[in-house]
């Protein structure tokens, strides 16, 4: 569990880098018959998995708007408190990326910009489990409400009072009970009770990852491929072990398939981390999902920064965290990461829940091409442009020329019936 990886060769970064495999099984006959289920018999379908797999009885899918103020109300003042910190911060940040309109003369007479509209209709997916992830209700909503989404579909098999008191705060239009792939499966197609919707966000397990990647086939937007949650931490001989060790278990009370990885120059700090991870595991509640994560736990020792650095980008991590004198000077030279925490001060859980930041990343190496969930995951970009008669007179005789040099000579009569 807490082999000491020594100087590995670059060739080998690629391999060390790996994920842990989820377990294999054909999910696609499963996936089909859900969305099958929920085409065909809708509310009832719904109904029928959650007592199948939940066993869980139901007769309505959503709640109404006095059961969530009821159950909302039954949230702890001091959490409540809590929640209303983290929601400031947190739409304060997703408030400053609202697109300010720039109008662009490309040339004379011809005038580009954009402007940004609404997702209308979106579906927020929340994992009933072991964890109320009622901050993952703050990280989704708050951008939707933000940017004016007409619709926010919730779905989640959870009762923690907290997940009612968020959608509440968040503006969420409807809250339904349903969970797992069928409840994907409803925000996709639509019943009776729940809307369909135009785009999909949230955790889930590997039968809501596929099903999500279903909807998507459908057409249905959805976040980002989602894996299992991981941290990488780079730590020098100015890094603290208890931090260090706090840090990687916090990822690691995640779940059973969660990945940890310490990176380091000095072979002492990793030692001390790895004593601390010991005594720390001992006072955890979830010390059994810890101990399971551990075991795709890495601990690589290096010489220099730089090695760190390249297996850091060939790992591309979801949360990484800089425990090292000159964090943002090491930062500039990372390339793939979901979040970046700088310093010894700067936690995960920080950004988990009351920074500001998304805590929505791309996981198992995606960071190599998609970004966190941020406000434009909930707006499309629609270009304009504006062009004066005199602005096509110059810049027609380059559309003309291009359009009949790809035979599309229709193309080039719209611009010259107007130039004539």
């Amino acid at each position: 569990m807490f082999e000491i990886i020594k100087f590995p060769a670059a060739s080998t970064y690629s391999d060390l880098c790996e994920r842990p495999s989820l377990e294999s099984r054909s999910m696609d006959s499963l996936i089909d018959a859900i969305y099958s289920q929920v085409k065909q018999h809708g509310d009832q379908a719904l109904i029928d998995y959650t007592k199948q797999f939940e066993n869980r009885d139901i007769t309505e899918i959503t709640y109404s708007d006095s059961e969530i103020s009821e159950l909302a109300l039954q949230t702890d003042t001091e959490l409540q408190e809590a929640i209303r910190v983290a929601y400031a911060n947190i739409y304060a940040f997703h408030k400053s990326q609202v697109l300010v309109e720039k109008r662009i003369e490309t040339s004379p007479g011809v005038v580009c910009w954009q402007k940004s509209t609404p997702i209308d209709k979106i579906g927020i997916y929340i994992p009933g489990g072991t964890a109320p992830l009622f901050s993952t209700i703050l990280m989704l909503a708050i951008p939707a409400q933000i940017v004016g989404c007409k619709e926010v579909i919730l779905c989640t098999p959870g009762m923690h009072p907290a997940l009612f008191f968020a959608a509440q705060l968040c503006g969420v239009t409807k809250m339904c009970k349903i969970g797992g792939a069928q409840a994907i499966a409803a925000l996709a197609l639509g019943t009776a009770s729940v809307p369909p919707v135009y785009k999909i966000f949230g955790p889930g397990n590997q039968y809501v990852t596929a099903a999500k990647m279903e909807a998507n086939r459908m057409g249905i937007a959805i976040d980002m491929p989602a894996g299992p949650s991981e941290v990488a931490i780079f730590a020098d001989s100015s890094a603290n072990p208890v931090y260090v060790a706090a840090d990687l278990l916090s990822q690691a009370e995640h779940g059973n398939d969660s990945q940890v990885i310490l990176i380091s120059t000095d072979e002492e700090i990793i030692l001390q981390t790895i004593t601390e991870i010991k005594n720390q595991l001992e006072t955890l509640p979830r010390k059994d999902y810890a101990l399971k994560s551990l075991d795709y736990s890495k601990f690589i020792l290096v010489n220099q920064e730089k090695e760190a650095i390249d297996i850091l980008n060939t790992y591309a991590a979801e949360h990484l965290i800089l425990a090292c004198e000159n964090p943002e000077q090491f930062a500039d030279a990372i390339q793939h990461a979901g979040s970046i925490f700088l310093g010894h001060y700067t936690p995960e859980a920080a950004g988990d829940y009351a920074s500001g930041t998304n805590h929505t990343l791309p996981t198992n190496g995606f960071a190599h091409a998609y970004s966190g969930v941020n406000l434009d995951s909930f707006v499309k970009k629609i270009t304009l442009q504006s062009i004066t008669k005199e602005g096509l007179k110059k810049l027609g005789k380059s559309i003309v020329i291009m359009a009949e040099a790809e035979s599309l000579q229709a193309h080039a009569n719209a611009v010259k019936f107007r130039m004539d």
